[in-house]
């Protein structure tokens, strides 16, 4: 299903977020997972793509088996680092092919053990150029998910506390408008723990006039390590004291984090669905227990799951 018609279906949209294991045991216990999310109905699940593209086959075989083993809309992530444009164009033909209609199109990291990679050599350095190669894909081919006229759904990222590339805000909201005025449909945050910098962030793009829908992005806390990942992931991420308080008061309880972690983005969720916001987007950590918790301690009604 293309991404607007589900935002036409959905008053507020629910989706979650994975990344693909590394072995074919832990793609088990992954499918397992999302087997137990999927009576959540959620609006689309995202499967990651690694850095620089360092997962490309096993992002494609986790997409393809979600879409072809469960009933839920798969949306995979494509990157322009370490990519060719005959690469991108057969990427995408495989995913028409098997009936993947929404792309969440990125520029990137780099893989770690390459940080001085050399970004002439790929054909698309803007996520603005591949959302704009991704938008006229549909004029070469004629694969099955886009054979409406309308081409995929295109997703991009948005950055509530500042993308770390670029320290200039003002700019900042111009690349972002540009990815929009190439042809993308929706932005998906990166991951935040104080809902003034979402809110900040939404009144931002209206200024800039920037109308797609935007999904906030949130990240339940499961232990102090993940903690210490998600700095390292999410550069520039803000943690707020009251949140680290209350994982110092666990003494290193890992129960009783991953408690804290679940209550602090329940709380999150409760205050975006005050504010309207448009959906939600939960980066699961491949697990779905957090997840669950939080749907029931939202009080999620069906109707607003479906």
């Amino acid at each position: 299903m293309h991404i607007n018609d589900i935002f036409s279906a959905r008053s507020t949209t629910f989706s979650f977020e994975f990344f693909p294991p590394k072995t074919d045991a832990l793609a088990e216990d992954l499918f397992n997972a999302i087997a137990e999310l999927q009576p959540l109905h959620p609006a689309w699940v995202s499967v990651t793509y690694g850095a620089g593209g360092g997962t490309r086959e096993r992002t494609h075989e986790l997409v393809e088996r979600i879409k072809h083993k469960t009933a839920i809309e798969v949306m995979p992530h494509l990157t322009c680092i370490r990519h060719t444009e005959a690469e991108i164009h057969d990427i995408l033909e495989r995913y028409a092919n098997a009936g993947v209609g929404n792309i969440l199109a990125l520029a990137g990291d780099p893989p770690r053990n390459e940080q001085d990679y050399d970004r002439s050599r790929d054909s698309f350095r803007y996520a603005s150029q591949l959302v704009r190669y991704i938008r006229r894909f549909k004029d070469s081919f004629a694969g099955k998910a886009i054979k409406d006229g309308r081409g995929f759904g295109i997703g991009v990222a948005g950055f509530p506390e500042g993308h770390p590339g670029c320290p200039n805000r003002l700019k900042e909201m111009d690349h972002l408008k540009a990815k929009v005025d190439e042809g993308a449909d929706f932005i998906v945050t990166q991951l935040f723990f104080e809902n003034r910098d979402f809110l900040d962030f939404r009144e931002r793009c209206e200024l800039a006039g920037i109308k797609a829908p935007i999904i906030a992005g949130v990240m339940p806390i499961s232990s102090a390590s993940g903690l210490k990942a998600m700095a390292d992931l999410a550069a520039g991420a803000r943690f707020p004291a009251a949140l680290l308080r209350s994982i110092n008061r666990c003494n290193g309880n890992a129960e009783a984090i991953k408690r804290v972690g679940v209550h602090w983005a329940t709380e999150q969720c409760r205050g975006l669905l005050d504010q309207k916001v448009r959906g939600i987007h939960l980066y699961t950590l491949n697990k779905s227990p957090a997840t669950r918790e939080i749907y029931a301690s939202l009080g999620i009604e069906h109707s607003l799951a479906v």
